[in-house]
């Protein structure tokens, strides 16, 4: 069967012509109100033009004519995106008597995505608003079409065409160059960030299995990004598993095509105990979920209860297992493509088309089940695993009732070490969680005691990402913790009841410090993730030394700022010279910087040394550093810099 999400040269050529593009409306108020069109000004929406211009190149490989798109960052904030697609129509249209090229590039929700034709069945582009915003929203924008026997350019400023479509040279290639100037008018800055681009590149490349996508920066930075994965959402959820122990030897994958459309499945169990599964529909990150993503979940319950009864995992009396018991270790991609998918929810990530719930559903039963049925070995590690997840989930809660007992019959859980506020105003009230006892006690003393608790922490508290919730809320120092924020965890949170709306993490500056930090961090993020979305978590930055002069003050927070004032200091009055040659005299600046670039020298030969050991350094320091003489100051500070 094809694969459809494949990048592909179609074996036969499909119609994409003028008549298959279809206008829907124009273009007037995308300058007026871009946050309509593109979430915003700022660095989310900036993102998004270069989204929606490789969009069309990806469409064109999910369509079988696209293996390759190059993304270049040029030094001004310009971007280049080049694909070796079909390119874009640049005949006449009837209708609108110009250039179909010129109708893409100037018409919002004009392109081959929206018409009845031959051109695109599936696309992720029809989530944004096409090439046009950009267009709208670029201070230029230069556009190359080679298709026909020859390159085609026009060129556009702030949406308008500078001139008519000009036909250049011959040429057998065909594909699309689109290289826009984001306006600086529009947009609050035009810094494109690297990372972001090479986090969404690399999961577009994955979903469109065999495109080859570079990213090229060919700013400061000077970075560069290729992906290409052949075995597409198989090789993703290798990637998001990289760092953690599977506990199958390959990943399960299959697919299944109807009407309705297609389905890629990739999963595989790992020895952690969190659930980590992506939805996408037409390369769309479905963040809310939908009928594809409850399709995989009811059909991955009901397979494995199944399986468990059969085999005996479950006896008469046991519960069926729980979906987060048979998703506890479990990542999974699940990739839908669909003619025309109906997105929901505050921010349209959720798929709302009906039909592709049962039809998940029954690819992912049936798949899964003959999985289970021909590898005995690895089903029962499935098993095994979801099984303890169900009997610490079942623990957990006897934990929870015990706790709510406790609470009624004592009127009063708090923690007894938990110095408290006086305020009864949630969000007049601030909680800092500090190390240990004798922190806490310096924290109470210099507290307001009537907006301001202290909570000390024993140690290094439970690592969460590692523990079920039965471990969890059996420890102490956890315990303690959730029971002074007071609003439960997982299915019992419940933000309303916040004891403080200001959680402060006041941790020592050293790695211990930062350790415990994380550890916090991560318990609030998997056990009370609301509380950090509504903003009530934050991190207090202790400085690293006090330096103290008389009665003066001065707080650092790195160890360079200490060494620079130390070697100020001590260097202020002093001067160097050399009785052999008098001449040759360091004081204040040059013997600052001299001393400086001794220490950069140090750090570098140290670092040689780890790397290749002593006889390197020894090596360079007698073929070149001794070469120069003491009485050139300038030229051994040169030397120095030049060649650490």
């Amino acid at each position: 069967m094809a694969k459809e999400g494949g990048a592909r040269r179609a074996n036969q050529k499909s119609s994409y012509d003028a008549q298959d593009i279809t206008v829907l409306e124009g273009l007037e108020a995308v300058r007026r109100r871009p946050g309509m069109y593109i979430g915003s000004t700022g660095p989310r929406g900036l993102h998004h033009l270069v989204y929606e211009v490789l969009d069309n190149s990806v469409d064109e490989a999910l369509a079988g004519h696209c293996t390759e798109v190059t993304v270049t960052i040029h030094p001004d904030n310009s971007v280049t995106v080049v694909d070796d697609g079909r390119g874009i129509p640049v005949a006449t249209m009837k209708k609108e008597g110009r250039s179909a090229l010129e109708v893409v590039m100037t018409v919002l929700h004009a392109g081959g995505k929206f018409g009845d034709g031959g051109g695109y069945k599936v696309s992720g582009g029809l989530h944004g608003v096409g090439v046009s915003v950009v267009n709208a929203l670029s201070e230029r924008l230069d556009v190359e079409v080679r298709r026909d026997g020859f390159a085609w350019r026009q060129s556009y400023e702030r949406g308008k065409p500078l001139g008519a479509i000009e036909k250049g040279e011959a040429t057998q290639e065909t594909g699309t160059t689109i290289t826009f100037l984001p306006d600086a008018d529009v947009f609050e800055t035009l810094d494109l960030d690297f990372k972001t681009l090479e986090e969404r590149m690399r999961e577009t490349a994955f979903l469109t299995r065999g495109l080859k996508i570079v990213l090229v920066d060919e700013r400061s930075e000077g970075h560069r990004a290729e992906f290409r994965y052949e075995g597409g959402i198989v090789d993703f959820v290798k990637y998001l598993n990289e760092n953690k122990d599977p506990i199958q030897r390959k990943v399960i994958s299959f697919e299944g095509e109807s009407q309705e459309g297609a389905v890629e499945v990739a999963m595989q169990w790992n020895s952690s105990y969190q659930e980590s599964v992506f939805s996408f529909a037409n390369n769309i990150n479905t963040i809310e979920g939908g009928s594809h993503l409850s399709g995989f979940r009811s059909a991955l319950t009901g397979a494995l209860n199944k399986y468990a009864r059969e085999k005996n995992f479950l006896k008469e009396k046991d519960e069926n297992l729980a979906g987060e018991d048979v998703r506890e270790g479990l990542t999974a991609v699940i990739s839908a493509k669909l003619a025309d998918p109906q997105f929901e929810g505050q921010t349209k990530t959720k798929l709302g088309n009906p039909g592709m719930q049962s039809f998940v559903q029954s690819v992912v039963y049936a798949r899964l089940s003959e999985f289970l049925e021909e590898n005995p070995q690895e089903s029962r590690a499935v098993l095994s695993k979801a099984v303890s997840a169900a009997q610490a989930r079942a623990a957990a809660r006897k934990a929870r009732d015990l706790t709510r007992r406790k609470s009624a019959l004592e009127n009063s859980t708090l923690p007894g070490k938990l110095a408290d506020c006086s305020v009864k105003d949630p969000s007049l009230a601030e909680l800092f969680i500090v190390e240990g006892d004798s922190a806490g006690g310096s924290a109470v003393s210099a507290r307001d005691r009537n907006t301001q608790a202290i909570l000390p922490l024993r140690g290094k508290i439970l690592n969460v990402e590692k523990s079920r919730i039965d471990k969890v809320l059996g420890n102490a120092e956890v315990q303690a913790l959730i029971t002074a924020v007071g609003t439960g965890v997982r299915d019992d949170f419940d933000i309303e009841k916040a004891r403080y709306h200001k959680i402060v993490l006041l941790t020592d500056a050293d790695v211990d410090g930062a350790h415990i930090r994380t550890l916090a961090l991560t318990l609030l993020f998997r056990e009370m993730q609301p509380l950090i979305e509504a903003g009530y978590v934050y991190i207090a930055k202790p400085p690293l030394y006090r330096l103290t002069r008389g009665q003066k003050h001065r707080y650092l927070e790195r160890e360079s700022e200490l060494e620079e004032i130390l070697l100020g200091d001590k260097l202020e009055k002093i001067e160097v010279y050399d009785r052999a040659a008098t001449q040759f005299k360091l004081t204040d600046a040059r013997w600052k910087r001299f001393t400086r670039l001794l220490k950069q020298y140090e750090g570098w030969a140290a670092a040689l040394r780890a790397a290749h050991g002593h006889g390197i350094v020894t090596f360079l320091q007698q073929a070149r550093l001794l070469e120069e003489q003491i009485t050139d100051v300038d030229g051994l500070v040169k030397h120095v810099s030049r060649n650490g």
